[in-house]
């Protein structure tokens, strides 16, 4: 390794250490809060919510993968990749950023109307993030990555740390995997962003908090993938190009 790979390798591993440290208490508090809520909400509901997630998370990733140029330099080093996915992630926090101010400010219809258009954002980045580190998304495998990334950023700490090591033992993993388990994919995410997404349906503040809401999901969305592409490269996993 050299010099910016060591640097990296490092805050690979502070990141991880993030990500496996024990659950605070309110964390905690609050995820048994929530599973109570879950508990109460009719099955039949769960199944329509989370058909409706599948669906747009599949139409997303189609979209995605046929917008995202594939073909990087394979010379290309770390750092040249890293910084590349930064200028991505830059523009697409700004893209969140404005159009979490503006669903925000719109009231009840276009605040909920934030989280398809928002979820197309998260994608996409994903996408542009997969093509720049060296990895080809026509694989299914690869769409399948992905989904645990974006699983890995936004879920339970417990729900993290199994996905962390499926992560880190994906050549591996992969082979057992066959889908997402949709139902736990969607329960996870809302239950996420569910409060702040609340406070976004407010009148008089639901621009702030959309705009801010959406620069932080995108901020920690970027973390992760940087941060999950790089432990693959430097860990030797093969890339396509």
């Amino acid at each position: 390794m050299n010099d910016y790979e060591l640097k990296a390798f490092d805050e690979i591993q502070a990141w991880r250490m993030k990500i496996m440290k024990k659950s605070g208490v309110v964390n905690r508090l609050a995820k048994k809060a929530q599973n109570k809520i879950n508990g109460m909400i009719p099955e039949k509901a769960h199944r329509i919510i989370t058909e409706s997630i599948k669906k747009m998370v599949q139409t997303t990733l189609v979209g995605s993968n046929i917008t995202t140029k594939k073909a990087l330099r394979s010379t290309m080093s770390l750092y040249e990749r890293d910084e590349l996915t930064k200028e991505k992630l830059s523009t697409y926090r700004k893209t969140a950023t404005v159009e979490g101010a503006g669903t925000g400010a719109g009231g009840i219809l276009l605040g909920l109307a934030d989280f398809p258009l928002l979820l197309s954002i998260k994608m996409k980045f994903l996408f542009e993030a997969a093509a720049i580190y060296g990895f080809d998304t026509n694989k299914y495998e690869e769409r399948l990555f992905i989904l645990h990334i974006f699983q890995l950023a936004f879920s339970s700490d417990e729900k993290q740390r199994e996905t962390l090591f499926i992560i880190e033992n994906w050549e591996e993993q992969k082979e057992k995997l066959i889908d997402m388990d949709w139902q736990v994919f969607q329960q996870e995410y809302r239950d996420y962003i569910d409060f702040v997404k609340m406070l976004q349906l407010i009148p008089g503040v639901g621009a702030v908090v959309g705009a801010y809401a959406n620069y932080n999901l995108l901020d920690h969305l970027g973390e992760t993938a940087v941060n999950v592409y790089r432990l693959r490269i430097l860990t030797g996993q093969p890339r396509d190009y």
